[in-house]
């Protein structure tokens, strides 16, 4: 696969060394640990590396699949450690460094998540709203555990298997409409499916 070199721009560098990893003997070991930094800081997301990885293998697919999504889950728990018990010595660092963070996005936050804790989590997880954002978030506000673990499992287990389904039914005509759509349609099916959630809740 042909990459462009783009040696002023760290962020593409990082993004053609993660796609060069399908290429490796390891790269499901690769993938799993993609998943679980990208759920807590790394700035890639691992639909990068889980799309090649999937091209035209419905058996390999979901399995590729299927490591993505308890890596990222595990990332997570990663992530929401971070917040409950590290956030002061490590804030600084995040709002430098961390493609995402900002004081700003993450202040606005603590008064989303008094009404829309998990509901959050759950459109983070699947759309490309960055999930680590509100990995660390939910650490550092004292979501509870178990509905943080459950909104994370379920959103990122849909977005990666659907993937994968995709890719390896379709191959390489869908990965075309996967690079150029998704990220629209995930951030619409999420917001849709959450806003149905929180009508419910405002309705009863």
């Amino acid at each position: 696969m042909k990459q462009t070199p783009t040696p002023n721009n760290p962020l593409r560098r990082i993004y053609n060394w993660t796609l060069s990893l399908a290429e490796k003997k390891l790269s499901g070991l690769w993938l799993g640990l993609l998943s679980f930094a990208e759920a807590s800081f790394f700035p890639i997301p691992p639909d990068v590396l889980l799309i090649p990885l999937c091209l035209g293998k419905m058996k390999k697919a979901f399995k590729f699949a299927l490591i993505c999504s308890v890596a990222s889950v595990l990332g997570g728990l990663a992530g929401y450690a971070i917040g409950a018990f590290a956030w002061d010595e490590l804030s600084g660092t995040f709002f430098k460094y961390i493609p995402g963070f900002t004081p700003e996005k993450f202040h606005r936050l603590q008064s989303w998540y008094e009404e829309w804790g998990w509901p959050l989590v759950f459109l983070a997880g699947f759309s490309p709203i960055p999930y680590k954002i509100f990995t660390v978030a939910s650490g550092v506000l004292g979501m509870a555990l178990l509905p943080f673990i459950l909104a994370s499992a379920i959103s990122r287990s849909a977005r990666f298997f659907l993937v994968a389904f995709l890719m390896a039914k379709f191959g390489e005509p869908m990965k075309e409409k996967i690079d150029k759509h998704f990220n629209l349609l995930a951030l619409l099916f999420g917001t849709l499916l959450v806003g149905g959630v929180l009508v419910l809740k405002f309705l009863k």
